[in-house]
């Protein structure tokens, strides 16, 4: 049984500010340190749950935020970018399921430091027609891979929009949100024993029952808002994309990667107008 953990930091208990997001702080480093621990709480479960094969992927901005010194030596740590499949790197080694640690609402929502892939550039992201943050894109994606998401963990807010996308998938509310930047949050020690004994039963309950098959892809309509005129001028410099209006755009994509690469590749460029 092999698994793979994609872990953001927004969802992370105890995180509730931007700067707890961005390096350069202490803020930051003492949520770095929450965000490994609810990793290899993850991680443990998965173990003790009959996994024989564990990815943790660093799923947060440089994608440099965990403390690999401080994770279960049985798991295999994939950091830094660029990488071809952003917050799904590991799919390439054929997990069976796919757990979302630390994952956030999605942009305009009212979760805790809710934004899709770019806060700066993206206000708004739609998949054949239907709204989609990190979570519905990604695991579209695992999809594809033949593998299966069974395990979110974050805000209310977060499992609220996300959970019609994985019905059978359990969910961990690690905080509820009031606010952008304010919530009641549990513990760290509180959020990873729920996320270590979820991880646990789950792989325990899948563990004869998970098969990775990757899917034939199917084309998708991706429609992106962006913040600004000028993001979209910049942004349809692109051939594939086509202008909608001031700050729409959007393409036809054959396959959910292509659509999510295209999405990171757009993130990027935004870096020029920052």
């Amino acid at each position: 049984m092999k698994v793979l953990i994609s872990v953001d930091i927004e969802g992370v208990a105890g995180v509730m500010s931007p700067e707890q997001t961005r390096a350069g702080n202490g803020e930051y480093e003492r949520a770095r340190r929450w965000m490994t621990l609810e990793a290899n709480a993850a991680i443990e479960g998965a173990f003790a749950g009959g996994a024989t094969d564990v990815w943790v992927n660093d799923s947060h901005g440089g994608f440099r935020n965990l403390l690999p010194d401080m994770l279960d030596a049985r798991a295999n740590v994939v950091l830094g970018k660029p990488r071809t499949l952003g917050m799904m790197a590991g799919l390439e080694y054929a997990p069976q399921l796919v757990f979302m640690i630390g994952y956030h609402a999605m942009a305009q929502s009212r979760g805790i430091l809710a934004h899709t892939i770019n806060s700066f550039a993206f206000s708004r992201v739609t998949m054949n027609g239907r709204d989609v943050g990190e979570a519905g894109l990604y695991g579209a994606l695992a999809a594809e891979y033949g593998a299966r998401v069974v395990l979110l963990s974050g805000d209310d807010v977060f499992a609220q929009e996300t959970r019609a996308s994985f019905p059978e998938a359990v969910f961990v509310v690690t905080k509820n949100a009031t606010g952008y930047g304010s919530g009641v949050t549990q513990t760290p020690e509180r959020a990873c024993d729920a996320i270590k004994e979820a991880a646990k039963d789950v792989v325990a309950r899948l563990e004869r029952r998970a098969v990775a098959q990757r899917v034939t892809p199917q084309p998708v309509d991706i429609e992106l808002r962006v913040q600004t005129t000028a993001l979209a001028d910049l942004f349809a410099q692109m051939p594939s994309l086509e202008r909608v209006d001031g700050v729409t755009l959007r393409c036809s994509a054959p396959s959910v990667e292509h659509a999510v690469r295209t999405l990171n590749c757009l993130s990027a460029m935004s870096f020029m107008l920052r």
